[in-house]
């Protein structure tokens, strides 16, 4: 029979996220609401190790669901990837009373948590990345928001690159994933999307598309280039060279990142949360939660961490057609 779960500590690694503020807000709260007392542990790993937790309250978390980033602060840690900083994370959390631990954070949080998870220390992952690249789940926390935030910025750049009658490059966030890219080519009406998954960095295309949509009379390109390939500024000076239009790079970075959590984010950050922290009262461990089909269910982090998500195929297909 499983050891009853009496302290939950809960923890974000990695980039930060909108709507992880609600989830750590589920997890508080449902825990308190079965009598478990709660933990929360900053700056991620690296304030595992440093030890720096705290006890958190109902009150703790009040007022924090409208608030983007992370209450809980989050930061990168090198040593958390070595055998021996896995060892003295789980000693800590053993020390501080931890029989239960929420990671919220992406692929390579949970691998922190599947290492906790081998030490002994029940472990749940939870999905928060505005990269929308975990394969096990159709939603990560903090991608609607993410993507609306960069939707609302193209629409201004679109508005100035056609007063100018210029080309924009639009560099958007996802590391190796093309998943807001292709959002928000489709939703800001681009006439180019640059996708990590399928770009073959042949310019010569998009210097065809705009010389053939200028003689058509467009008065503006826009071109949504994803982080993956990168390099917009360079690419902007070529393509002005090549066609004679000005072009204009617009990096939007960390932008992406910030503001208060749209009401998905927050749904679905909250029911991701509390889910993590009912699966440690049953007595789960080494689980990811995940949103599928329309379901909120949960995978061994092994099983998760071993899938490969591609981009919808059907999505792309439309999004070509669009750019006609």
């Amino acid at each position: 029979m499983a050891k009853k779960v009496e302290t939950i500590g809960v923890l974000t690694s990695g980039g930060d996220a909108p709507g992880m503020n609600p989830a750590i807000r589920a997890v508080v709260r449902k825990a308190l609401s079965q009598g478990i007392r709660v933990k929360g542990i900053y700056q991620g790993y690296k304030g595992l190790l440093n030890e720096e937790i705290e006890e958190l309250n109902a009150r703790s978390v009040s007022d924090t669901i409208s608030k983007g980033g992370t209450i809980l602060y989050t930061a990168r840690c090198s040593e958390f990837r070595t055998k021996e900083g896995q060892d003295e994370g789980a000693e800590i959390c053993r020390k501080h009373g931890i029989d239960g631990l929420v990671v919220i954070g992406g692929d390579g949080s949970f691998k922190g948590a599947q290492q906790l998870a081998a030490r002994g220390i029940n472990t749940i992952g939870v999905p928060g990345t505005i990269d929308l690249d975990i394969a096990c789940t159709d939603y990560t926390i903090g991608f609607d928001t993410a993507v609306n935030t960069a939707m609302d910025a193209i629409d201004k750049v679109r508005d100035t690159s056609t007063s100018h009658e210029r080309c924009s490059i639009i560099e958007v966030m996802g590391r190796n994933a093309g998943y807001i890219a292709l959002w928000c080519g489709i939703a800001n009406g681009a006439e180019d999307i640059l996708l990590p998954e399928q770009y073959d960095y042949d310019e010569q295309i998009l210097i065809n598309n705009i010389i053939n949509n200028r003689k058509r009379g467009k008065k503006h390109h826009i071109i949504i280039n994803a982080e993956g390939i990168g390099h917009s500024t360079s690419m902007a000076r070529r393509i002005e060279a090549a066609t004679g239009l000005e072009t204009r790079a617009t990096i939007l970075g960390h932008l992406q990142r910030g503001g208060s959590p749209t009401c998905r984010d927050r749904v679905y950050g909250s029911m991701m949360g509390a889910m993590a922290a009912d699966l440690l009262i049953a007595g789960k461990t080494n689980r990811v939660v995940a949103y599928k089909n329309g379901e909120y269910v949960d995978y061994d982090i092994d099983e998760a961490l071993a899938m490969q998500k591609e981009l919808p195929e059907y999505m792309v297909r439309v999004a070509k057609a669009m750019q006609i």
